[in-house]
């Protein structure tokens, strides 16, 4: 009786006649230029010929290929949400994946974007250290990106307060300003250091970053109080809310094993999660997961990490700084534009 051929290392036993097929991608969502892993069978990467992945009409690039396991890089002019492997003269059957589409360009954001009840996506350009530039904000209404405020230096962190309100931070001078819906702007409060992060909690008090690790906490009387202290090394460069009450802030730093850290509402500091790559700005969905810009286990995008501190990518791509959520939608802010992204994750409502 004739021995049975050796199985090769990485096969999955699947009688497919040669077709390729997707099983999974991950992760299951993507910017432009992202990394994704497709697994599947059939890749037939071991044959003369190497696997193709294509998204509608547009090659992927290949980053490491077997035949039941592709990473590859997503096209930066993709524009289909399927996905499909091609092996010789077959194919797969397409699978979707949720792709971010750029909205905006030649911005310079350096936290979350911010969302008004209206669907109005507010995002920065805040120039280098000092520099004035001609348009400091912008307004993406319906696709339809317009200047929205001129006069300020190094805006940095956006909250959206309870009237409607934008408060934005000037990294330059430690300003916090209150611009109307209308476009007016007006400085609200000063001497906050090199002010970066900002958010406010359901009782409608403000809370600003210090790059020195200070997290002051403004009352609507503007009184100011300093709410906690992280390690002077700590930029509290990114804050968000939990629907529980506690304030969570991230400040990247060039570790790979950088901390999430959470302050509850008396103002007691803990270590939330420790083990990510540059964390940056930080989001809530209906559920309670935390969604960080950052990168895990060398992987860069968008880290969930659900109330048990399990984390996982669920995003993939690079330079994110900051995001935003509201019902479906994810507005994803990189170092120079800004993806809007139809997901299937629900948002925190704007104050928990």
């Amino acid at each position: 009786m004739q021995a049975a051929r050796p199985r090769r290392p990485g096969n999955i036993s699947v009688n497919n006649n040669g077709t390729p097929r997707i099983e999974r991608v991950q992760p299951a969502a993507t910017l432009p230029g992202g990394e994704i892993s497709i697994f599947g069978s059939g890749f037939s990467a071991s044959g003369p010929i190497s696997p193709r992945v294509q998204f509608g009409e547009i090659d992927a690039g290949l980053v490491l290929a077997a035949d039941s396991f592709l990473i590859v890089r997503v096209p930066d002019d993709a524009e289909s949400s399927e996905v499909r492997v091609r092996s010789g003269e077959s194919q797969s059957v397409p699978s979707t994946i949720a792709l971010a589409h750029k909205i905006a360009d030649n911005l310079h954001p350096v936290t979350n974007p911010a969302i008004d009840a209206e669907g109005n996506v507010y995002a920065t350009y805040s120039g280098q250290r000092g520099q004035r530039v001609p348009v400091s904000l912008y307004r993406v209404t319906d696709g339809n990106v317009k200047p929205f405020v001129t006069e300020l230096i190094n805006p940095t962190g956006l909250a959206v307060a309870h009237d409607g309100a934008l408060f934005v931070t000037c990294r330059h001078d430690g300003t916090v300003h209150r611009i109307t819906p209308d476009g007016q702007s007006g400085q609200w409060i000063e001497g906050m250091g090199v002010a970066t992060g900002l958010a406010f909690d359901a009782n409608g008090n403000l809370y600003v970053g210090d790059r020195s690790g200070t997290i002051f906490k403004i009352g609507p009387d503007r009184q100011i109080y300093v709410f906690a202290t992280l390690e002077p090394s700590v930029a509290a460069y990114h804050l968000a809310f939990s629907a529980t009450g506690d304030l969570f802030v991230t400040g990247p730093t060039q570790s790979s094993y950088d901390r999430v850290y959470c302050i509850t509402p008396e103002g007691e500091v803990s270590v939330f999660y420790r083990g990510l790559g540059r964390p940056q700005g930080l989001a809530f969905d209906a559920e309670g997961n935390l969604y960080v810009a950052a990168s895990l286990a060398g992987k860069r995008g968008v880290v969930r990490i659900d109330p048990a501190r399990q984390a996982s990518l669920v995003l993939a791509g690079s330079n994110i700084v900051g995001l935003a959520m509201q019902r479906r939608r994810a507005v994803l802010a990189t170092t120079s534009a800004l993806y809007s992204l139809d997901w299937d994750v629900e948002g925190m409502p704007l104050f928990g």
